[in-house]
């Protein structure tokens, strides 16, 4: 199995002063021909936010945006009346569909706020706008393995409007996963916190390691682990 890495270092940066984030792939003033994304997967921004600040109201259309919380609150508001705070382990998904505006801020006056903001690109366009969000139960809070978004909500997890199935790892030292990547399908591993071994390669915090080739993709944690795992079906572009 080939795998291709992305390295935490090799991310674009941007500094804002109220945010403070890096670049999986192109995104807003960084552009990187070679990193516009993988399959479906447009955006994955690791965000920190000042406390108190946050984005103002903007809009968006045709694409799925999710974002996984990791530290302090995030709360949310959009043009379809939903109003939130999500903590640490929560994820909110919004399919933007033929437009919506949102708002996402840090409501905490002393904390910063870290989260993961990701976009995939819907299976088509023009879908009615919606929200919707996971929450672990106390089985899944710890559970190595668990499905957080899928396109059927399998195991209760977040519907999306692709071909993409999103698990959630957490590992101690020494724990192994092995995930099947069936043909014709790709599969995006991003970690979070802590050293893992994939492929005979070691991933760092910020790192990413992709490959398209059907197999086993065998992880083990050298240190305690958090990641997420994006097994993608074949995608056409647009």
């Amino acid at each position: 199995m080939k795998l291709t890495l992305r390295r935490s270092a090799d991310r674009g940066h941007a500094d804002h002063g109220w945010l403070d984030s890096h670049h999986t792939f192109s995104f807003a003033d960084y552009h990187d021909q070679a990193h516009m994304g993988f399959r479906a997967l447009r955006v994955i921004n690791q965000d920190r936010v000042r406390a108190g600040m946050g984005f103002s109201t903007h809009p968006h259309r045709d694409m799925e945006i999710f974002s996984y919380v990791l530290e302090g609150a995030l709360q949310h508001k959009d043009s379809m009346g939903n109003g939130r705070v999500l903590k640490p382990g929560e994820i909110q998904l919004m399919s933007a569909g033929t437009g919506v505006t949102h708002s996402e801020f840090n409501p905490s006056q002393s904390d910063g706020l870290h989260f993961l903001q990701i976009w995939i690109v819907p299976q088509k366009r023009g879908l009615q706008p919606s929200y919707t969000e996971w929450k672990p139960t106390p089985a899944m809070a710890n559970a190595k393995d668990v499905v957080v978004i899928s396109p059927d909500g399998r195991d209760g997890s977040a519907v999306i409007h692709q071909d993409a199935i999103v698990h959630r790892l957490r590992l101690s030292a020494g724990d192994t996963v092995a995930h099947t990547v069936q043909p014709g399908r790709g599969a995006w591993l991003q970690l979070i916190t802590g050293e893992l071994r994939a492929g005979g390669e070691t991933l760092r915090a910020g790192d990413g390691v992709s490959t398209e080739d059907a197999g086993t993709l065998t992880l083990t944690a050298n240190q305690p682990v958090e990641a997420l795992l994006f097994d993608l079906g074949p995608f056409a572009g647009r």
